[in-house]
């Protein structure tokens, strides 16, 4: 099955899925606590779930601007107090309270992990800026404790950086779907199947994989969509002292941001989207961007790979790819024994820990030519190895964090369409014919959505942001996970939208090795001057 995995600095780049089929990304805010007391909290159960009084509120659209000033049933929210403790080096962590529920927030509370590192230099001090990794799943707490090698000096020396866990994700009232043994078998399956009974497991798979996480976490399972982190990031801005939101995303966070800035548009700082999802796509036209996007970037990786004295693979593009296409399907007949001997590499894991490879720009390739070379000699240990890192499973079996199951439960709220079974296989058809490595797997991603027991929480549409301030769009021209050609989209339709191109592989641009994207995000950040629109950098 596709999966996501957690962010990390930028030596491993994010990861970020749309749909089920990966895709990168993550983002938040950091400040000056306020001196107003925070709301009240009783009794919290071990979901971190908390009720409240209830009281009358309203909620503002999900599609439109909310009012500058809060309604009076989330006053409580927008005045509470960070109470900031040392959680190791210079880092500081407190918990943001929010409503579970934004169409009743008193009824129930939620809470946020939030973690700054300040600046040294309190007198220049900008302000703070807010960082997303993506996913979506990926730990902004993680992501800010890497602040160090994510955001360059300079900004750091100007900024407090934050980050924060998303609702449900990570140690933010996480939703949990499947135990460890269960992911390895879900992981595990058969992603692309070629039988009846092949299709009848992947369906039966899927449903089990919605129902436990609707069991397993039935509070925050209709709560956790994008629209929903993007209203907890203002209370985080208001509780950080903040009149205005920096913003540094990635991959989803590119639409975690963009969708703040469309609620909030004049409390919108400065925002780098890098890596930019286009919102106006459902979630098969994203995956199917992908599909095609890895299907590239493999072919390049072997393009680069046959210039390399230690190469597995037959000369000649064409070749090459014919080559890794037929050592997934011997293994799809013939799992690859590994170290150990409960957890062959499949099919789908070995799909996988390419496309997680492909994440990296050319200079971090050698570990999958390694990758490859012990596969194409019948050792699947390397390959899933490097995707055990990768989804961060230790070697006792178990799973860091809760990533793979928030991308689905993100992904299944944000966008209304979910393919079904003969839907799936029309797509995989179609898709194996223009991506062969790739496309059937990336086809049947999002089985899982047709079986979410909630309602979407948000529908494809074009973003805006009317009245917001210059925002930085950054798009990379081979970028597998988020194609160059929805950060044209974005840009374009942000009333204000600027976007700058990276011409490279991997993905993401900014730490990516190009001193141009890194001085213009810099710039923008420390200043908000833009680059002018349309400037292209190696």
């Amino acid at each position: 099955m596709p999966t996501g995995a957690s962010v990390s600095p930028h030596s491993l780049p994010r990861l970020v899925a749309v749909g089920t089929a990966f895709l990168s990304a993550t983002a938040l805010l950091a400040g000056c606590s306020s001196t107003v007391s925070p709301p009240p909290a009783p009794s919290t159960s071990a979901s971190g779930i908390a009720s409240v009084p209830a009281t009358p509120s309203a909620t503002p659209s999900a599609t439109a601007p909310v009012s500058p000033t809060p309604g009076v049933s989330l006053a409580e929210f927008y005045t509470q107090t960070l109470r900031w403790s040392g959680c190791g080096g210079d880092f500081q962590c407190s918990k943001l309270t929010v409503p579970l529920d934004y169409a009743n927030p008193a009824a129930a509370t939620i809470s946020l992990s939030v973690i700054r590192l300040p600046t040294k230099r309190s007198d220049s001090r900008i302000g703070s800026l807010v960082l997303n990794p993506g996913g979506p799943g990926g730990s902004g707490v993680e992501y800010a404790r890497a602040a160090r090698g994510v955001v360059d000096d300079v900004v750091r020396a100007k900024f407090d950086i934050v980050g924060f866990d998303p609702r449900g994700v990570a140690s933010s009232s996480p939703v949990q779907c499947l135990n460890d043994a269960q992911n390895d078998v879900f992981l595990a399956a058969d992603g692309s199947p070629d039988t009846p009974a092949e299709v009848a497991q992947l369906d039966t798979l899927s449903r089990q994989f919605a129902d436990s996480c609707k069991r397993n976490s039935p509070a925050i399972y209709a709560h956790i969509g994008t629209v929903d982190a993007a209203r907890d990031i203002d209370i985080l801005r208001a509780a950080l002292g903040d009149d205005k939101l920096f913003w540094l995303g990635a991959s989803y966070g590119t639409f975690l941001g963009a969708t703040y800035a469309d609620l909030f548009p004049t409390r919108v700082g400065r925002m780098v989207l890098d890596g930019a999802i286009d919102p106006t796509l459902t979630s098969v036209e994203l995956i199917h961007g992908q599909a095609r996007g890895f299907e590239l970037a493999l072919s390049r990786f072997v393009e680069d790979c046959i210039t390399q004295a230690e190469c597995p693979l037959p000369r000649g593009v064409q070749a090459g790819m014919d080559a890794i296409r037929q050592l997934f399907a011997d293994i799809d007949a013939s799992p690859l024994p590994t170290g150990d001997p409960k957890r062959p590499l499949t099919q789908a894991l070995a799909q996988n820990a390419v496309l997680t490879y492909l994440y990296f720009p050319p200079t971090d390739w050698e570990q999958l030519r390694f990758g490859f070379s012990a596969a194409f000699a019948g050792d699947g240990s390397t390959l899933l190895s490097m995707l055990d890192a990768r989804l961060e499973r230790d070697e006792a079996g178990h799973y860091r964090g809760n990533s793979s199951a928030a991308l689905y439960a993100v992904n299944a709220l944000d966008r209304t369409d979910r393919p079904t079974v003969a839907q799936s296989q029309v797509l995989a058809d179609q898709w194996a014919k223009e991506s062969p490595v790739f496309g059937a797997l990336m086809a049947w991603g999002n089985l899982p959505f047709q079986y979410w027991g909630a309602p979407a929480t948000d529908s494809p549409h074009v973003i805006t942001a009317p009245g917001s301030p210059e925002i930085l769009v950054v798009g990379t021209t081979y970028d597998p996970a988020t194609p160059h050609s929805w950060a044209q989209g974005l840009a374009g339709q942000l009333s204000r939208g600027v976007l700058l191109t990276r011409v490279g592989d991997g993905h993401t641009a900014y730490g990516m090795g190009s001193a141009c994207v890194d001085a213009a995000i810099d710039t923008y950040l420390l200043t908000g001057v833009t680059p002018p629109t349309g400037t292209v950098c190696r």
